[in-house]
């Protein structure tokens, strides 16, 4: 698998990202260790997980994600072939909340004792925190990496004005910068990105790991109808937002696709984002061997130049 670097982090990453969201929530500890052997098994090097997963499931208290991936790492010994990211900034209950230095330096070192790892190779800000000055935030960043706990940090759920402001400061005062962008990106959901983060992120060599990469599920083709939405609690929660026309072309534009490819709908949903400028690595969940075996063959999967235009064009929001 070839490797893409991220950002200017020094950090090399698959095309992919599997995001461990699901590890502890939807998938048990044997399988989630199965699924991480499966993924570096394929050539892939790239996790993502956050301290807060899995907060909201009854009885959970946050952790659960990356308990299992150190439980994973202790016995499976394959650190050094893992890029593994986290982030810190969710509600962990009481006052564990934000990007305060205070609460920050005591959620990196929760975090990796979870992970029971010395180090977490992309730290991100999981939200913005404009009650911090960003130089409170970005030295104390800083200070992680001098200390060695982490090698890079990254942003999530940015506004391009202020990821711009972030990298601004960094240069200026010389401090740990954003080496990664996690927005909400996809097929159908192009506008937000496309308009001002995606051009920030070219000109400042920001990587980007976008997530909802197959829109809940919606890409994949699973959800076409309201009765197929309903048939799930994650499906009925996509049926207002992209069962509509636009939703429908795309869908049916990425059968047409993949028929040519002789690949799934999902898998060209996600050879079109990694073909995208800018995109470093959609991130994208498996709950089964079988799907992540899914997940790998859209890593592979090239599209010319005709398919993208096709896709391109179903999917502009003008259309």
């Amino acid at each position: 698998m070839t490797l893409r670097p991220l950002g200017r982090s020094g950090l090399q990453v698959s095309p992919l990202a599997f995001g461990g969201n699901v590890f502890g929530w939807t998938v048990d500890e044997a399988t989630s260790f199965s699924l991480l052997d499966a993924w570096l098994d394929a050539g892939m090097n790239f996790v993502d997980t956050a301290d807060v997963y899995s907060r909201w499931v009854p009885g959970h208290g946050g952790g659960e994600s990356e308990t299992i991936i150190g439980q994973w790492l202790r016995r499976s010994g394959r650190r050094n072939q893992l890029v593994l990211a986290t982030k810190v900034g969710k509600p962990m209950g009481e006052d564990k909340v934000g990007l305060r230095p205070a609460y920050i330096r005591q959620a990196v070192d929760a975090s990796l004792k979870r992970l029971q790892t010395e180090y977490i190779d992309l730290y991100q800000s999981h939200d913005d925190d404009p009650s911090v000055p960003l130089e409170d935030v970005l030295g104390t960043f800083g200070d992680l990496i001098k200390q060695g706990k982490v090698r890079a940090v990254g942003a999530s759920n940015f506004t391009a004005e202020r990821l711009k402001q972030a990298l601004d400061v960094s240069e200026r005062h010389g401090l740990a910068r954003y080496e990664s962008l996690q927005p909400l990106y996809n097929l159908y959901d192009r506008k937000v990105f496309e308009d001002a983060l995606g051009p920030l992120c070219l000109e400042r060599q920001v990587g980007v790991i976008n997530f909802y990469a197959l829109a809940a599920g919606f890409l994949t083709g699973k959800y076409r109808t309201e009765a197929d939405a309903a048939k799930s609690a994650r499906g009925a929660s996509t049926t207002k937002k992209y069962l509509n026309p636009r939703g429908l072309r795309i869908l049916a534009e990425l059968d047409e696709v993949a028929q040519r490819y002789a690949a799934t709908p999902g898998q060209v949903a996600l050879a079109w984002q990694i073909a995208r400028p800018g995109i470093t690595a959609p991130i994208a969940s498996a709950t089964s061997l079988q799907q992540l075996q899914e997940l790998v063959k859209a890593a592979q999967l090239k599209l010319d130049v005709e398919a993208i235009e096709q896709l391109d064009q179903a999917s502009a929001e003008t259309a």
